[in-house]
């Protein structure tokens, strides 16, 4: 498979988001549009299961670019996320130097400090030149990590570059395509957000949810998957939920209902699948029986409400 070239224009991205299968709205394709052009790093916040992160599935594949992955967590440090040193394949090289009777301190620190014994973690590999062109750089759900290292990240998205004490600094020959993701558990620093193009992913409306569903689970039927994006729709309404369920989940639902061969939505089914829809007991509790009853029951009346204005104006 060749390199793709990057979208020319808008619809061009949207056309490549389309390809793979995203159903994007014009905004999210106009940014992205202008962070691949601009390169520069795209910020993208919203709900988890929105879809933030497959965005730069769908570029590595469409682009077919290199899709390096930096997962971040509490706790995440230079180490794990940018380089270390094979301690004990340094500590060989200095045995057999001694053996070999080369004791001279500056020689023996810059063999031990060596690209030979650099381990590579996700940033410094998207810094290195590719054949396919520069990497898709997923920087994923940031705000799980510590300030300190959003603070660490400022050289590498603003110059694609990296200090290593015993090396110097180590710059990319072309910035990587740069998404950085994030649930907004907690604030990124405005230094960070001004290095990158910002974009807040929302839940889609109905007619993009039932869109994706039908891209997705080609197999659900189209009654089915209507009801379903209908109902997550309605629940998405209720501030009393713990966890509203993002489009993943959805696409969860519709894929396990059509696995049991439902056509419809059926309200004791739907109350024994919540678990794939809602994660959370409290929210489970709170929707199956009545209240799912009554979702479906709106759901037939607004549909048969549709169908006879239809009708009626046709």
């Amino acid at each position: 498979m060749t390199v793709q070239t990057l979208p020319g224009s808008i619809d061009e991205t949207l056309a490549l988001l389309d390809s793979a299968g995203y159903v994007a709205d014009r905004a999210l394709a106009t940014v992205l549009h202008l962070a691949l052009k601009m390169k520069r790093p795209l910020f993208l916040e919203g709900e988890a299961g929105v879809g933030k992160t497959e965005i730069a599935k769908v570029l590595s594949q469409t682009l077919n670019r290199d899709l390096i992955r930096l997962q971040c967590y509490e706790g995440l440090d230079v180490s794990s996320a940018v380089y270390e040193w094979n301690y004990p394949a340094q500590m060989v090289e200095i045995r057999v130097s001694e053996a070999a009777g080369e004791t001279d301190r500056a020689d023996l620190s810059s063999s031990i400090f060596d690209e030979r014994f650099l381990i590579k973690r996700p940033v410094l590999q998207a810094l290195e030149p590719s054949s396919k062109g520069p990497p898709i750089f997923l920087i994923d759900e940031l705000d799980r990590a510590d300030e300190a290292f959003e603070a660490f990240l400022l050289e590498v998205l603003a110059d694609s570059q990296v200090t290593i004490p015993e090396l110097g600094t180590i710059t990319a020959e072309e910035p990587p395509i740069v998404i950085i993701t994030t649930n907004r558990t907690r604030e990124i620093h405005d230094a960070l957000k001004r290095r990158c193009l910002y974009h807040w992913v929302d839940y889609p409306d109905a007619e993009r949810e039932l869109e994706i569903v039908r891209k997705k689970v080609p197999g659900a039927p189209e009654r089915l998957a209507a009801e379903v994006v209908a109902f997550v729709q309605a629940l998405r309404s209720d501030e009393d939920l713990f966890k509203q369920p993002g489009v993943a989940e959805t696409l969860d639902w519709a894929t396990a209902l059509s696995e049991l061969s439902e056509i419809a939505l059926d309200p004791d089914m739907a109350s024994d699948t919540l678990g794939v829809l809602l994660k959370y007991q409290d929210d489970i509790e709170r929707v199956r029986g009545s209240k799912v009853r009554q979702l479906v029951e709106d759901i037939r009346k607004d549909t048969t409400r549709a169908q006879t204005t239809l009708t009626s104006t046709g």
